[in-house]
């Protein structure tokens, strides 16, 4: 039987993949166009001041937090509770309605809009990914989708939410989730990928 060599992991990316298709090509890669919605001076002191008063675990002036995002374009409801170690890719395209609670080390990674209703519970750890690539091009593409939590949702501790989903009104989203699709109001949803297990049970 003749030797067969293993494929080569670092062949060229215009080499034939599995099945002759050729395989992505990253020195091609393109944003499509993409805009981050502020220029560099401005991404560059929020970079800063990010890692001052947001990531730092040093920080304790937690009533600050709102007010500094709102210099950067943020709309933040009051009553908004911000933990430590929270990163947030670009303020400008945050919504935070009244009374919300962002847990440490949660991680708003919004290239596209992300819209938190009131009263929204963001446990520790979660991760909002709003971009990914367009796998079908060798180009990998940039796509970018926003992401909407609705009145009174509690994302679990270690969700991932990703691009284009609604979390709807009262519904959960159980610790260590990732939802790629829409949870409907009122409902209990879990797993990988997440799917509804029950009815929230009605709220005292």
């Amino acid at each position: 039987m003749p030797h067969v060599s293993p494929p080569d992991p670092l062949a060229p990316a215009d080499a034939p993949a599995h099945g002759g298709v050729a395989g992505v090509d990253l020195a091609s890669y393109t944003s499509g166009g993409y805009q981050p919605g502020r220029g560099p001076i401005v991404r560059l002191l929020w970079w800063f001041t990010s890692l001052a008063l947001l990531e730092s675990g040093w920080f304790l002036l937690t009533r600050l937090k709102p007010t500094v995002l709102r210099c950067f374009g943020a709309k933040i409801g009051q009553g908004v509770v911000i933990k430590p170690h929270v990163r947030i890719k670009y303020p400008w395209r945050l919504t935070i309605g009244d009374h919300c609670w962002i847990g440490q080390d949660v991680w708003i990674d919004n290239l596209a809009d992300v819209t938190i209703g009131q009263n929204v519970c963001v446990s520790q750890g979660t991760y909002f990914c709003t971009g990914s690539h367009d796998h079908r091009r060798r180009s990998f593409d940039l796509i970018t989708r926003l992401i909407v939590i609705e009145n009174g949702a509690w994302l679990g501790a270690k969700a991932i939410l990703l691009g284009g989903v609604r979390v709807g009104t009262n519904a959960i989203l159980s610790a260590g989730s990732v939802a790629n699709r829409d949870v409907p109001p009122a409902t209990i949803a879990a797993g990988n990928p997440a799917v509804v297990v029950r009815e929230r049970p009605p709220i005292a």
